[in-house]
């Protein structure tokens, strides 16, 4: 699994103009699903996502995780993180995995967040508008495949 996460001071996501959900404080994060992808990704992106140490403490220092600033998550899913672009110019999506199987991770993947944070969900496999106010920016991107 590859997820993109950006810092924010709010985001939203809408499909066909109607608001789905919005945040405040905390992260956006983008999630792309791979053919090999199991529930031990899931795990170990959890463990980072939760700890991961990019707020600002008292000083002004990255040092606070999401769960110490009381942040929430706005989970997207985005099978395109998964993009091949090696040969040619237009994308290969060969390596995500299938709508089918991916929606059962996607959503197993925000049932484990949301047990540590406040997590909101996209519409999977939906055209969404997402709105970032990234903070910082911040962005950090994780691939289950390299730990």
């Amino acid at each position: 699994m590859k997820v993109v996460i950006q810092r924010c001071q709010s985001g939203s996501v809408s499909v066909n103009n109607k608001l789905i959900n919005k945040i405040s404080i905390g992260f956006v994060i983008l999630v792309g699903i791979a053919l090999d992808d199991n529930e031990e990704d899931i795990d170990y992106l959890v463990r980072k996502i939760i700890n991961l140490r990019v707020f600002d403490d008292e000083n002004g220092v990255m040092n606070k995780n999401i769960q110490e600033i009381n942040g929430e998550i706005l989970s997207i899913s985005q099978f395109t993180l998964q993009a091949n672009t090696k040969d040619g110019n237009r994308p290969s999506y060969i390596n995500a995995m299938k709508s089918e199987d991916s929606i059962v991770l996607y959503e197993k993947f925000n049932q484990k967040l949301n047990e540590h944070i406040k997590t909101y969900p996209g519409v999977f496999g939906a055209e969404m508008l997402i709105n970032i106010e990234n903070d910082g920016p911040v962005t950090i991107i994780i691939d289950s495949k390299n730990k």
